[in-house]
């Protein structure tokens, strides 16, 4: 089957994603998954599709390179946090045809985090979507197990998982833990590679996942392994942030070498 390749934002997270947009198309892949719910982090370059004016223009991207928006990001759970403050960003999402949100978690307090999830997965609902909760190395809920917990202590038909290859294989997933897991939960994942080496350091955690992530088959994940466990339509999304790569290539050639490392290593 001819499988879909999305481009995520991380990759390039300053890019504008109309322009995002647009190199996607250049660069050969099928779909974009972009951020375009403000995280409110230091150094963050914000994309909030709330503002009409981007909105429009994001939407002519679109229409103009056939390019679809898969999925959006980041639903960031942690401590206090209201979730429906996140209510007019999926209403502009769902505006461009957006029905997959990813959300991750940052608060230890499971009590609050898992009626918060409850209540974004219902919020949601309101507008067709469904909420795929990416379980990250440095985050809170950082594995596999924790995610499976939550997502079947709320019960609810649009709720996900989102299996990044990066925090796959630092959190030490063992591949067994897939197997039984309802198939419907995996509608997207992220493609990258990284050494053999896992770090200890917090920082080089991040450091490695947000600046310095290899292309499909340069590394020491075994990607194929874990596709086999996964949804044979599940849409591939590739997220290799390198600092060094973009300044050497320029974006669009990074993308292109991306995808063309992608297929080689799994078709």
């Amino acid at each position: 089957m001819k499988h879909t390749y999305s481009l995520v934002h991380l990759t390039d997270i300053a890019c504008p994603p109309p322009a995002f947009i647009r190199t996607a198309a250049a660069a050969g892949y099928d779909a974009v998954s972009l951020r375009t719910i403000p995280m409110g982090l230091p150094g963050e370059v914000p994309h909030d599709i709330t503002d009409r004016k981007l909105r429009a223009e994001t939407l002519a991207a679109c229409r103009e390179t056939g390019i679809r928006i898969n999925d959006t990001e980041n639903v960031r759970i942690d401590d206090g946090v209201d979730v429906h403050r996140y209510e007019p960003h999926l209403e502009a999402a769902a505006e461009l045809g957006i029905r997959h949100v990813l959300s991750n978690i940052w608060t230890a307090d499971r009590g609050f985090y898992t009626e918060q999830f409850g209540e974004l997965c219902r919020l949601a609902a309101v507008y067709g979507q469904d909420v795929n909760v990416e379980f990250v190395t440095w985050a809170s809920v950082v594995n596999l197990r924790q995610t499976v917990e939550l997502l079947r202590e709320v019960a609810l038909p649009n709720v996900g998982i989102v299996v990044d290859a990066l925090h796959f294989y630092r959190s030490r997933v063992n591949l067994k833990e897939l197997e039984g897991l309802p198939q419907e939960w995996f509608r997207f994942m992220h493609l990258c590679d990284t050494i053999r080496e896992i770090p200890d350091d917090p920082e080089m955690l991040i450091h490695t996942g947000r600046k310095e992530r290899l292309y499909p088959g340069e590394g020491a994940i075994d990607l194929k392994a874990i596709l086999e466990k996964l949804p044979e339509d599940i849409v591939r999304g590739i997220e290799v942030p390198h600092v060094k790569r973009l300044e050497e290539i320029g974006f669009e050639e990074h993308a292109r070498r991306a995808l063309q490392s992608a297929k080689q290593c799994l078709e």
